[in-house]
This record gives structure tokens, C-alpha cells and sequence, in this order.
């Protein structure tokens, strides 16, 4: 009787384990969101990709096919500036998104990698004159995602 009560906990303690490491290893993976489709350049698609590395910050990987340069918008740009929003609902820029030589390539694609600290809860791009601003002119979001996941 003793033997079967132990092989159950054993069992019952395995199970708890191996739920655990699948529990943590689903929690590291990182999710890929989409860009909604922008009225501004309708073609344009892309991804956000989010994972947080070892030392906790988040990695932000960003994706974009069929984006036109800034400069042929209407009006034009100088350039696009990707923002984040973080759970304490305040905007912060992640960097320029330049469209010359070398950003994007002949099939209008681009890529960008940046590090946070703060976890992002949505992404969104804009059009930009001043490529140091400090605040998004919300009039000139291009592409944005819903919230993240």
C-alpha cells in the first residue's frame, strides 16, 4: 500500500514538473503581431515580434514589406518614427525608420531591432518632419497594431 501511495506522489510531482518547464518555456516564447492595414499606404504589412531577453529587457523586432518612402506620402516626410506604448499608458520613441539606402531595400521592405526595458503594449509608426521628436503627431500614424499579446 505504501509503495502505490508513493509511486502516485512521485508521479503526481512529475507531472507537476514537467507542467511547470512547459508553463515557463511557453512564457519566454516571443508572439508576432501584425500591422492593421493602414489607410495611408494600404499595401503596407508587417510584423512586431516581442520577446524578452536574458537580462529582462524586451527585444523589439519589427518587419515591413510594401511601405512607401516617407518622402512620396502625402504630404511628404522626412521620415517614419516607430513609437511604442507601455502598460503605464505613456508613448516613447523606439527610433527612425529611414527610408534611404541601406533602411529599405528596392522591394520597399525594412527591419528594425531595438531594445526596451519597458514592456510594450502597442506599436505604431508615424510620419515624421523632425527626426528628433519627442512626442508622435498622432495625425500622421501610418501603421499601428492592436494591442499586444
Amino acid at each position: 500500500m505504501n509503495r502505490m501511495k508513493t509511486k502516485k506522489i512521485k508521479s503526481t510531482v512529475l507531472l507537476l514538473i514537467v507542467s511547470i518547464v512547459i508553463s515557463v518555456s511557453f512564457s519566454a516564447c516571443a508572439v508576432k503581431n501584425q500591422f492593421l492595414t493602414s489607410t495611408v499606404v494600404p499595401a503596407a504589412q508587417g510584423t512586431v515580434l516581442i520577446k524578452q531577453d536574458k537580462n529582462m529587457n524586451y527585444v523589439i523586432k519589427i518587419e515591413l514589406s510594401n511601405l512607401s518612402p516617407s518622402t512620396r506620402l502625402s504630404p511628404p516626410a522626412t521620415a517614419y518614427i516607430v513609437w511604442s506604448v507601455n502598460a503605464d499608458n505613456t508613448t516613447q520613441s523606439l527610433g527612425q525608420l529611414n527610408s534611404s539606402t541601406g533602411f529599405m531595400t528596392k522591394d520597399l521592405s525594412a527591419k528594425m531591432e531595438t531594445i526596451s526595458v519597458t514592456k510594450p503594449v502597442k506599436i505604431f509608426i508615424t510620419s515624421e518632419n523632425d527626426v528628433s521628436i519627442q512626442y508622435p503627431s498622432y495625425s500622421n500614424i501610418i501603421l499601428t497594431t492592436e494591442y499586444l499579446k
